[in-house]
């Protein structure tokens, strides 16, 4: 077999470094996050996210399969405090699974990690609805955080978007 054309041409790699990033605020406080790739066509999310010690997130419902690859620090679900994640832990999450996120209050440091999200997490606080956040949420959140602060818009890779018809 011969080496095949190259159908999707690229004049220069999509890459992002996070030391390059704009931090932003993150949905619960103590957190911060960096986008690095937000698809909100097929619902894929790709962020650099830090959780000071004490941070916790609201217990969501993933819609599907999470991977998230701890740098730094130690986190763990309150409904697995035997499974701590600590730095160099990668984490698969299963579609359908639900967590909350918390950071222990006597960290020497904060955690640090990048997550890879398909779909959403549906957010509850007191075991009642709060909010759903997507790849298109998370976008409009960056954007009107970045406005607010006066920063640039942050660069992150976002994939063109649309439907159109392939000829009239």
């Amino acid at each position: 077999m011969a080496l095949p054309n190259t159908i999707t041409h690229q004049d220069r790699l999509l890459s992002v470094n996070i030391a390059d990033g704009v931090e932003l605020p993150g949905a619960a406080p103590g957190s911060s996050i960096t986008p690095l790739f937000l698809d909100r066509e097929n619902g894929v999310w790709v962020l650099y996210g830090k959780f000071a010690p004490g941070t916790r997130l609201p217990t969501h419902f993933h819609t599907g399969v999470v991977h998230f690859f701890t740098t730094k620090g130690q986190w763990n679900y309150l409904e697995y405090p035997n499974d701590p994640q600590t730095a160099g832990s990668y984490l698969y999450e299963p579609g359908g699974s639900v967590h909350t996120f918390a950071v222990p209050e006597d960290a020497t440091e904060p955690a640090e990690g990048f997550m890879v999200v398909f779909g959403a997490n549906i957010n509850f606080v007191d075991n009642e609805f709060a909010n759903i956040r997507d790849a298109g949420a998370i976008e409009d959140s960056i954007l009107a955080a970045a406005e607010k602060a006066g920063l640039p818009i942050p660069r992150y890779i976002r994939p063109k978007g649309g439907a159109e018809f392939t000829r009239d």
